[in-house]
């Protein structure tokens, strides 16, 4: 069983509540879960991309956290 890595992409509503996506990884494959709904979703290619289109059309979050 390969090893499970994790990351998160954050973003921000006009109202200033944060959203993340999980992006977990093992092997090719890639599930991604919203901790604000609970959306999952399996993804082997460009799973950023998708994590950021949830957060964008279902939560209205597109405030990216500044560095």
């Amino acid at each position: 069983m390969p090893p499970t890595t994790t990351s998160r992409v954050r973003r921000w509503d006009q109202h200033g509540r944060e959203h993340v996506v999980q992006v977990q990884k093992a092997g090719v494959q890639r599930e991604l879960s919203c901790e604000t709904c609970g959306w999952r979703r399996k993804a082997q290619f460009l799973p950023w991309l998708k994590a950021e289109e949830h957060l964008s059309e279902e939560h209205q979050a597109t405030v990216h956290p500044s560095p």
